[in-house]
């Protein structure tokens, strides 16, 4: 059975467009008739071959990349609409409603064309014997390797249900986490762009029509407004080609960090090592590991296969490394809490948590409270060092506008004074 993309017409005259599973495209047409709509245009749906070029790539490459063009112009499910489907999958199959049945259900649901696209094309895999794991491997992108890895362990223990309630509580604390960054950045964010843009503009308008009216005066100026003539004369003749090169140069370095993964690592290094920064970079990642790992072992995945997929899913080159070969030596006989230890990325907090789930035979548990604390510490010190960076970044504003000021101001006192006497 494929998939096939269709432009219909209902009874009211409105043009309406979807996918649908069929052997050919009269059957479509069948189908489409029985439903009361009136077929436009039925073609084979892009999505299959898509769907296939990945099948045949999955067998060379387990690592889940998919075709970079498709990947381009196709839109992908955002986190929220991920948790969504896994939770309401979750509760058809725990209603003993068989995958192909509860798939369908979603199909017909659905609203956003992506979404129904997206969850048609895995129930045809599904029909065509695949299981549930592989077929979502069409797309890497929405269901990254913990996702299919947990799935997987699902159909294999026979607890699907159960681990899809928690892929779905996972996904949606990862959307909250993600929610949270970017809402506390919105503050700093323009804070910061309207301190770069009044004083750009001080230095571009004011500080030139004010040195005009000292130029014409013919007088000694002082040092510090030689000193602000200097920087806006500066900005006015090379501002432009400074932001440019700026972004050029952060587009090679992406490109750089990409295509070299030496330089990936030595850069992600060079991240951990700065303060503040690197701290909190270490300890998201930190968290984000503890938690994959509890999932993954509470989904009855052996350790050594969950630190391998839990180290896979972290942002920092350098923390995937060490934790890999974390895993090599708990392969050799080591405790986690002491092979993570060596890696030197972990809080003494965490080690200790996990050291007592080893001994107590509650690992899993105790990952889960190891993540949950190292989130609380993360968010107490983005809090702190927001508080900070607010009034350290208008005093630093405050004391250039009061540079200019003054740097304007000198001139014309000693002026006065002159004309006083």
């Amino acid at each position: 059975m494929s998939v096939f993309s269709y432009e219909a017409l209902d009874d009211k005259g409105k043009k309406t467009r979807g996918v649908i599973e069929a052997d050919s495209p009269r059957q479509v047409r069948q189908k489409l008739r029985a439903s009361g709509l009136n077929a436009l245009n039925v073609s084979a749906s892009s999505e299959k071959v898509a769907v296939d070029t990945l099948s045949d790539s999955a067998s060379k490459d387990n690592s889940g990349a998919g075709p970079k063009g498709f990947q381009l112009f196709q839109k992908q499910a955002s986190d929220a609409e991920v948790a969504l489907l896994t939770r309401q999958l979750a509760t058809l199959i725990a209603a003993g409603i068989p995958l192909e049945e509860c798939l369908q259900a979603l199909v017909r649901q659905l609203r956003k064309p992506h979404l129904k696209t997206m969850i048609t094309t895995i129930r045809s895999k599904i029909l065509e014997g695949q299981t549930l794991a592989d077929s979502l491997a069409c797309y890497p992108r929405t269901f990254d390797r913990l996702y299919r890895a947990m799935v997987a362990a699902g159909e294999k223990s026979g607890h699907l249900d159960g681990v899809l309630e928690r892929l779905a509580d996972f996904t949606e604390h990862r959307q909250k986490i993600k929610g949270q960054l970017v809402q506390a950045m919105i503050y700093p964010a323009i804070l910061t762009l309207v301190a770069i843009g009044v004083i750009a503009a001080l230095l571009t308008t004011v500080v030139p029509t004010v040195v005009e009216q000292f130029a014409h005066m013919g007088q000694q100026l002082p040092d510090m407004t030689l000193a602000l003539i200097t920087i806006s004369d500066f900005v006015r003749t090379h501002g432009i080609t400074i932001v440019v090169s700026a972004l050029i140069l952060l587009v090679v370095r992406q490109q750089i960090l990409q295509r070299s993964p030496a330089s990936r690592l030595a850069h992600d290094r060079w991240l951990l090592k700065l303060p503040i920064f690197g701290s909190l970079l270490s300890g998201v990642d930190c968290a984000r590991f503890a938690r994959t790992l509890n999932i993954l072992t509470s989904s009855t995945v052996p350790l050594l296969e969950g630190m391998s997929i839990a180290s896979k899913v972290l942002v920092n080159q350098h923390m995937q490394e060490s934790l890999i070969k974390a895993a090599e030596r708990v392969r050799e006989g080591s405790s986690l809490w002491q092979s993570l230890e060596q890696t030197e990325l972990f809080s003494p907090m965490m080690l200790y948590i996990i050291a007592s789930g080893e001994k107590s035979g509650e690992l899993a548990g105790m990952l889960a409270r190891a993540a949950d604390n190292q989130d609380q510490q993360f968010e107490s010190q983005v809090n702190i060092a927001l508080g900070v960076f607010g009034p350290l970044l208008i005093v630093a504003m405050a004391g250039i506008v009061l540079f200019i000021v003054m740097a304007i101001l000198t001139p014309m006192l000693d002026l006065n004074s002159l004309v006083a006497g």
